[in-house]
């Protein structure tokens, strides 16, 4: 009854996963941004220092926490949708490690929002603009797995 009920709000759950991916996405593309310019423009304790914390602080916590965590859910109810997906194919199992290799971007990024907070930070500018070209490289893998299916 569950996978029937799945089935027959495929679309639904489908497009919520959409709008949450694009949620998701757009925070772990501006958050290392704000990183670099955190890093690169503020002294610590400064006034500048504190809104780059605040904002880096709202927009983990409002917006990237809760759109990562419903990707995940209704990724999750998409992958038990009967018909979706075909496991013996390669195309779900890469999708699934970018996934993983993206949530775990994310997590190493709130890590370094900690960081931020405490007056701790360890990396330059520099670093954060090679971290912001991963969700970039993730979300190409994703999307042409999911879509291409090339394997």
């Amino acid at each position: 009854m569950f996978l029937d009920l799945l089935a027959a709000w495929y679309p639904w759950v489908k497009s919520l996963h959409v709008a949450s991916v694009i949620a998701w996405m757009a925070g772990l593309f501006y958050l290392p941004r704000l990183f670099v310019y955190h890093a690169e423009r503020a002294q610590e304790g400064s006034e500048l220092a504190l809104t780059f914390g605040v904002m880096e602080r709202r927009l983990l916590r409002a917006i990237m926490v809760p759109a990562m965590l419903s990707s995940w859910l209704f990724g999750l109810l998409l992958v038990l949708t009967p018909g979706v997906i075909d496991w013996g194919m390669i195309w779900p199992w890469l999708k699934a490690g970018a996934v993983i290799a993206m949530t775990g971007v994310h997590l190493w990024l709130g890590a370094r929002q900690k960081e931020f907070a405490r007056g701790r930070n360890r990396h330059s500018g520099r670093t954060y603009r090679m971290v912001n070209e991963l969700p970039t490289v993730l979300m190409l893998v994703i999307v042409f797995m999911v879509i291409a299916r090339p394997f």
